[in-house]
């Protein structure tokens, strides 16, 4: 069965997004199969593999209201292996027509259940709340993936977030745990970079990933190009390090 994996953060710019393309592309290209279900309304992860989730007939908002199943809104991509959940502004009003439906935190694990023998890996890109879209990632995940961007005041922010992962536990999803913490924007010439990284390793001890993300200008570019890092640059710094997180994840399975 799949190993479900939501990428969270309460904050935005951290990564959340470049980290569910480009894990799960690196993933594929390791012969695993994988879905990213896009979760957020900006619908980020979708365009950046290529896709307008608002050309969509059937996204994953159709799929959390109960108006199609998940297996209608999959579609491929460039990659081999790598198929997505689109995602687009429809999912905008989910929050609030969420609200009155019965087991409305449940909806995606629901949903997802009968997709979970298809595929290796299952990567939710959640939007950068605490919402009940987010709630939904938790509940239905076996673990969360935390990027924490090296700059000032980033650990403050995950207090929410460990939080919300804590009420999950007790009242939704008892077996979530935390994947890892993967230090994102990573620069060595810089002592604060260094300083967030070791009180990140003081916190969390060994669930930090040894491979952390750097500043990488091919990384920051690739989505306005619609293809993840390990078809935009190969090559790059960028690409290199999400194949060694892509190894240390593959490792721990």
């Amino acid at each position: 069965m799949g190993r479900v994996i939501t990428i969270a953060s309460q904050k935005g710019g951290v990564g959340k997004t470049t980290t569910a393309i480009s894990l799960g592309s690196c993933i594929a290209q390791e012969s695993r199969r994988v879905l990213v279900i896009d979760i957020d309304p900006q619908g980020n992860a979708s365009s950046g593999l290529g896709i307008n989730g608002n050309d969509q007939q059937v996204t994953i908002y159709e799929t959390l209201i109960g108006h199609a199943e998940l297996r209608q809104a999959i579609v491929p991509t460039a990659l081999a292996n790598l198929d997505l959940v689109p995602s687009g502004q429809r999912l905008s009003g989910a929050e609030v027509e969420l609200v009155g439906m019965m087991a409305r935190e449940t909806r995606l694990k629901s949903c997802l259940s009968s997709l979970r023998e298809e595929y290796d890996f299952v990567l939710i890109d959640s939007p950068p709340s605490l919402g009940l879209l987010t709630v939904n990632a938790l509940t239905a995940s076996d673990s969360v993936l935390i990027p924490l961007q090296c700059e000032y005041l980033a650990l403050e922010g995950l207090t929410q977030l460990i939080g919300a992962i804590r009420l999950i536990q007790d009242h939704l999803n008892p077996a979530l745990r935390i994947e890892g913490v993967l230090l994102t924007m990573f620069d060595a010439r810089l002592n604060l970079s260094q300083q967030v990284a070791d009180e990140a390793r003081k916190f969390f001890s060994d669930r930090v990933y040894k491979t952390m993300i750097p500043r990488n200008v091919r990384l920051s570019e690739a989505p306005s190009f619609g293809k993840p890092i390990v078809l935009y640059d190969p090559h790059s710094t960028g690409a290199e390090s999400y194949r060694e997180l892509a190894r240390e994840v593959l490792d721990h399975a």
